[in-house]
């Protein structure tokens, strides 16, 4: 029996070492798991101990302070940390506290300018051309128009021009002529010539007048008396060279006293009726002179003088019609020609000088990016003047020297236009009340900014949010809308659900939410934040 009772006070000295060996074991771990645990902790308290508080996030990159991120092209939507926008393939953007609001400025990152491809030009000093160009057709110089008549009554034997626009010269033949009562006249004053007796001298000449009166050109009268006999048949001559422009007989009819043979235009000037536009029309006057070039002739100039503006406008191209007197050196220019007007206006007057494509136009505002330096544009509303080609005057807006941008302004414009809401909204306003219950206190977080009240319906009731489809909101530059807004602290009032009507209060915080401080339901208890 004596080896196994040793056998057994030999098992137990070897648990009891053992079952000390584990205690010790068990304490050292629990030392070293208390020390980490601690030293953990110790790390996170120092972690946000160092962190910046709520509300006062800050760039690692700048140091300055960021109110939220956003991204350029949807720049209502707000977000409280750097990411990726779920709307476009691009970083989102922080909007840092420190940029002036009320300024209307915004700041865009040079990455971010190049991405959106932001260009930019100098405003010049200078004056646009006052010249400019119009195109027109030749037409007859209607003060150029003579007519060719029929003195006598009689017969057209014979007419030499045929056609109209047929070349004449001063002195061609037009017409022959069969006069009868012409043939009694002579036979009188050849009868006249050939008596001796007193008083028949003053008879001849008597008889010369009648032939003259009748129509009868001297060198005609003068033929009959020196070949002594009788001729009924006239020739009549062009008076001037020209073109004929209108003919009024034929051959074999009878022509009265007074008729037109023929109308003859004179070419050696003509006019040009030019459709200069609407907008140009004030800048031309009587005496301009003129530059006109033919594309039958692109080697020559014609050169001439404004004569009149036509007391008309076209209603179909909005142009008026301008007649311009241009000397035409042997009748090169036709009527019917197409010709290039260049008007020389009046002296250009000094101004500021910028592409046309850096002008937004709205209809009622005319706007211009500024690039103020260090990556901050601020729209500027100009008066604008002339344009000219792809440049227009600024008369009042944008100083020369001044860089413009001239691409993606409309992003810039559509920010700081939502920058300029955002501060309006902001700025101090007396308190509002509501059907006799005044406004409730605010929270520290709503505490000195501006409140604006509206009324509207609750479309959907979230812990996070209270959907509200509300009427225009003047106060804060809101129109009618639906917008999801941050409770109040003290919560939301009971029983309040999705259609019910409210009337409500609410501030832009400097994280830029939409908090409210007051909400009731119609006739209800009203429930704000708790100061």
């Amino acid at each position: 029996m004596r080896p196994t009772i040793r056998a057994q006070r030999g098992a137990s000295v070897v648990a009891a070492v053992a079952a000390i060996v584990f205690a010790m074991l068990a304490a050292a771990a629990g030392y070293w798991y208390g020390t980490r645990k601690h030293a953990a902790t110790m790390d996170v308290a120092a972690a946000q101990a160092d962190a910046p508080a709520a509300g006062e996030r800050v760039d690692p990159k700048t140091g300055r302070k960021v109110l939220y991120w956003h991204d350029p092209m949807v720049p209502g939507q707000k977000f409280d940390k750097p990411g990726r926008s779920p709307f476009m393939d691009m970083d989102l953007v922080p909007v840092y506290a420190d940029d002036a609001a009320d300024s209307g400025a915004v700041s865009i990152s040079p990455r971010l300018a190049q991405s959106f491809g932001v260009r930019t030009a100098v405003a010049q000093p200078g004056g646009l051309p006052t010249g400019f160009t119009a195109v027109g057709a030749i037409a007859v110089d209607e003060r150029t128009i003579v007519g060719v008549q029929s003195r006598v009554e009689g017969f057209v034997e014979k007419l030499h021009v045929r056609a109209t626009f047929d070349h004449v010269r001063q002195g061609q033949p037009i017409a022959e002529l069969f006069v009868a009562d012409w043939v009694a006249a002579q036979e009188e004053l050849l009868a006249l010539n050939r008596v001796t007796q007193p008083g028949a001298r003053e008879l001849a000449d008597a008889a010369r007048n009648r032939l003259r009166l009748l129509g009868m050109p001297d060198a005609e009268i003068a033929r009959v008396e020196r070949e002594g006999r009788t001729s009924g048949r006239v020739t009549v001559t062009a008076p001037a060279s020209g073109i004929v422009w209108e003919i009024g007989a034929r051959d074999g009819m009878r022509v009265m006293p007074g008729e037109n043979l023929v109308r003859i235009a004179g070419l050696g000037t003509v006019w040009l009726i030019a459709e200069v536009p609407e907008a140009q029309a004030g800048l031309l006057a009587a005496g301009a002179a003129v530059e006109a070039r033919a594309a039958a002739f692109p080697d020559r100039v014609f050169k001439g003088t404004v004569q009149t503006l036509l007391p008309e406008v076209n209603a179909t191209t909005r142009t008026v019609r301008a007649r311009i007197v241009l000397s035409n050196p042997r009748a090169a220019l036709r009527p019917g020609m197409f010709v290039t007007a260049r008007f020389e206006g009046p002296r250009a007057q000094a101004a500021v000088l910028v592409p046309s494509e850096a002008v937004i136009r709205t209809g009622t505002r005319d706007v211009v990016i500024v690039a103020m330096g260090d990556g901050k544009f601020a729209p500027v509303e100009v008066a604008v003047g002339r344009e000219s080609g792809d440049m227009v005057e600024i008369v009042k807006g944008v100083a020369a020297g001044e860089q413009v941008v001239t691409s993606s302004q409309f992003l810039i414009d559509s920010e700081a236009s939502l920058r300029g809401v955002l501060a309006r909204m902001n700025e101090p306003q007396a308190p509002s009340v509501h059907e006799g219950h005044a406004a409730a206190p605010v929270g520290a977080a709503a505490a000195g900014l501006a409140r604006h009240a509206g009324t509207g319906v609750v479309r959907d009731v979230d812990p996070a949010g209270v959907m509200i489809e509300h009427e225009a909101i003047p106060s804060a530059g809101m129109g009618a809308m639906t917008m999801e807004y941050k409770p109040p602290r003290a919560g939301l009032p009971a029983g309040l659900k999705e259609g019910a009507r409210v009337e409500f209060e609410f501030v832009l915080t400097p994280k830029g939410e939409y908090e409210l401080t007051r909400i009731a339901a119609r006739g209800g208890a009203a429930r704000g934040a708790k100061p």
